[in-house]
């Protein structure tokens, strides 16, 4: 007999854990309510709240996925800053061109979101 994810993430004091999974930026992400993430950048200014209805699963006691998307759930999230990630460098290099090469960094620029509420 298999066990759903949802039941397999029951906390020690015996309740379950609700969480849900969203996609933005093109991922999907596993959120409950208090976690922060770092999502790609969203046009909403630092302090406001985000919604998204793009809801893959949800989990309370019980899975639910949707197909593609879970009717009536939304998650809400406030947002706590917007920023670059480090830096990466990016070389590009042609043997035995003489000086074919090339060095540029790149920054990527993300938003950092706390889980308010899960709502079914």
């Amino acid at each position: 007999m298999e066990t759903s994810p949802c039941v397999a993430s029951l906390k020690h004091e015996g309740g379950a854990i609700m969480y849900a999974i969203i996609e933005t930026g093109g991922k999907q992400i596993r959120v409950e309510e208090g976690s922060t993430i770092f999502v790609e950048k969203l046009n909403v200014a630092e302090g406001e709240t985000v919604e998204f209805d793009k809801v893959v699963a949800y989990c309370n006691r019980a899975l639910r996925v949707g197909t593609p998307y879970v009717k009536g759930v939304k998650v809400t999230a406030k947002v706590e800053k917007q920023g670059k990630a480090k830096k990466i460098i990016v070389y590009k290099y042609k043997a035995k061109k003489g000086s074919s090469h090339r060095k540029q960094g790149h920054r990527q620029p993300y938003t950092k979101l706390t889980i308010e509420s899960i709502e079914a």
